[in-house]
């Protein structure tokens, strides 16, 4: 039998955590495992409840959440932990900040409940979670304006150069994708080949290219100028 997701809850709003673990707990399929008030706690709690997936808040008080995702991707120990960010706004400078501090992605406050379910297993699965409210051209114009990295002309291009070389033409080709928004069976149909044989490239470039999870591939396609913002 399959393990339960273990969910780790972090918001100053005890109401609203209160909210998300009835929510969370009436599944067969997950479990809260701790509430946190502040980031600090929440690293805390991230390692020593061995949470799959953290819900949390990117304002709080203290510690916010965007350093303390940035804490717990940094752990070596923490490296199974997926971060999804909460938002009041969906569409803001945070949502970039979040992908690149390492969140799995990043979701509304005011998402349906079956929205907030179906975001806790797709980030407990790998995979890159995008709120439909912020479309891909925004995401890379964000992208393209952090910090002077974006574009391919700044740090992150000169840090990802080397570790593109290592892709395959194949693999490349799918990172390109993936950083379109693409499932593995869009690719897959896009390149006329299995999604089975897409997720094993998708896995292959993840591992040359250091990233924890899609999240980080599209990040790093933007950053490293493999593909470039444009306008919707």
């Amino acid at each position: 039998m399959t393990p339960p997701i273990r969910v780790l809850l972090v918001d100053d709003q005890a109401l609203l955590r209160s909210a998300f673990r009835v929510l969370v707990d009436s599944e067969t399929d997950m479990v809260v495992v701790g509430e946190a008030a502040d980031g600090a706690q929440a690293v805390e709690l991230a390692r020593s409840t061995r949470a799959d997936v953290v819900l949390m808040d990117i304002r709080m008080p203290g510690t916010d959440g965007l350093a303390a995702t940035r804490m717990i991707s940094a752990d070596p120990e923490l490296t199974g932990v997926r971060v999804v960010m909460l938002t009041t706004f969906e569409v803001d400078e945070y949502v970039v900040q979040s992908l690149r501090a390492g969140a799995s992605g990043f979701l509304g406050k005011g998402a349906e409940p079956d929205e907030l379910l179906a975001a806790i297993r797709i980030a407990a699965a790998g995979e890159a979670l995008l709120s439909p409210a912020a479309t891909k051209g925004l995401i890379a114009t964000f992208l393209a304006q952090g910090g002077g990295s974006g574009g391919g002309q700044g740090a992150g291009a000169t840090e990802y150069s080397e570790r593109l070389s290592a892709l395959t033409g194949r693999e490349r080709e799918v990172l390109v994708l993936v950083a379109g928004g693409h499932s593995n069976d869009e690719i897959a149909e896009r390149l006329a080949v299995s999604p089975l044989t897409v997720k094993t490239h998708v896995n292959r470039a993840m591992a040359k290219l250091g990233a924890r999870d899609r999240a980080q591939l599209v990040v790093i396609a933007y950053e490293s100028g493999l593909v470039r913002p444009r306008a919707e």
